[in-house]
């Protein structure tokens, strides 16, 4: 029996949840993936343990073992820019192709206002998923680091 728990500024996860949830997504992220304190970073932003604009974490559990998880920062834009973005999102890795990741998927786009961007890497195979959910490539991203 699968069971969705979403955590926003309202419900807010423990500690330990917060743990859970970074571990998470710091393992079944893989290669695409960030250094944990960025990903509790993004989780604390989606709560709003300091002031953002919110959004939510959703884990998506079966049997009480967590096979998915996503991370939905609202970007407080719209129009120019979209009012969410998803910032992570990661399927156990042992349950990949069970319809896990579609499903979470599309609970957070049911949950979101607006719309919603993401960033994906080309050789990403999830790039299939979120092109059949409807997501598009209008735009070649540049970014200046310093």
């Amino acid at each position: 029996m699968n069971k969705t728990t979403v955590f926003n500024a309202v419900n807010k996860p423990t500690n330990k949840d917060k743990e859970e949830i970074t571990d998470f997504l710091f393992e079944h992220l893989q290669e695409f993936g960030d250094p944990k304190k960025d990903i509790k970073k993004a989780i604390n932003y989606s709560i709003q343990e300091f002031t953002s604009f919110g959004g939510f974490t959703m884990v998506l559990f079966e049997k009480n073992i967590i096979v998915g998880a996503t991370i939905i920062n609202k970007t407080g834009m719209g129009g120019y820019i979209p009012e969410n973005i998803l910032v992570y999102i990661a399927t156990h890795k042992e349950h990949r192709g069970k319809g896990f990741g579609k499903s979470l998927m599309q609970s957070a786009i049911d949950a979101c206002q607006g719309d919603i961007a993401l960033h994906v890497e080309a050789s990403n195979p999830a790039k299939y998923i979120y092109e059949k959910l409807g997501f598009t490539n209008p735009y070649l991203e540049m970014r200046l680091k310093r």
